[in-house]
């Protein structure tokens, strides 16, 4: 595993709570690490940072600890950004320079806010090749002026040549539209995912189980956000006089890690969209 790495993936650990020790030349994740981890009788470290996690909630009633626990998390940040950032200097001296350059991206990623889902990563990209958009659901709404500028710049700017909407199974966002309650300020947000389960209700109704179900609506709303997506006059403009961008619905699945390519039809969907939705002419 990369020595970077290692740190982000080492389990925060939470034990007895002891003062820092005021000596400046040792580093804070390392003091903290010697003033609170280390113990006569030392707790079996987490094996997830899920775990992690729980064992912080159970001393979360002492100040102390979540001051503590709130310092290393953040500094550990750092620690892994300076061992990336030399790593990366010794491997390519010019890597920075490029980077400092500019962007000139192939994709656009229009994605959900889960954390779960490292764009980069699990594609095999570098920075600078994929323009990132997220929010809840991978919504592309027409008011939302965040989703509208991000496509906007780019196509017309970026130039990117592929447009990829990727929803997940098991999307919160998706789970919570389904639910028939008052969720408050996501109601709103969420009724662009009922709207799309009104659309194919039949379909829906007639799936007994209901994890299936919920499966089927991430579907079916990644490629409405697909149709979204090209009733924009950026798109229909763009596509029009370079023959791109082409825009693809995905949905990626945490049990195997993997994307699934739900074969949407540009070309057939844009001509079946500028029957209403023509914003091809400058």
């Amino acid at each position: 595993m990369h020595p970077a790495a290692r740190i982000l993936s080492r389990p925060l650990r939470f034990a007895v709570a002891r003062p820092l020790p005021s000596s400046p030349s040792v580093p804070l994740a390392r003091r903290f690490a010697s003033s609170c981890c280390n113990t006569s009788s030392p707790a079996k470290p987490a094996s997830s940072p899920a775990q992690a996690r729980t064992k912080f909630t159970m001393a979360g009633s002492d100040n102390q600890s979540v001051s503590q626990y709130l310092e290393q998390s953040h500094e550990r940040l750092f620690e892994y950004n300076r061992q990336w950032a030399a790593d990366k200097a010794a491997k390519d001296p010019e890597y920075f320079v490029r980077l400092n350059a500019g962007q000139a991206p192939e994709y656009l990623w229009i994605g959900c806010s889960d954390s779960r889902i490292p764009v980069e990563q699990l594609l095999g990209l570098e920075p600078g090749e994929a323009f990132v958009h997220r929010n809840i659901a991978n919504l592309v709404v027409n008011t939302d002026l965040s989703v509208m500028s991000v496509i906007n710049y780019a196509v017309r700017h970026l130039g990117v040549k592929h447009i990829i909407v990727c929803g997940h199974y098991g999307c919160g966002g998706v789970k919570a539209a389904m639910t028939p309650k008052d969720l408050g300020l996501l109601n709103p947000w969420l009724r662009n995912i009922r709207d799309v389960y009104r659309l194919h209700e039949a379909e829906l109704d007639a799936i007994a189980d209901q994890d299936a179900r919920y499966n089927r609506l991430v579907e079916l709303s990644v490629v409405e956000q697909c149709r979204n997506v090209i009733k924009t006059a950026a798109i229909q403009q763009s596509f029009k006089k370079n023959q791109y961008p082409i825009v693809h619905g995905w949905v990626f699945d945490f049990k195997d890690g993997l994307v699934k390519d739900l074969k949407v039809d540009f070309k057939a969907m844009l001509e079946g969209i500028q029957k209403i939705y023509n914003l091809s002419d400058e």
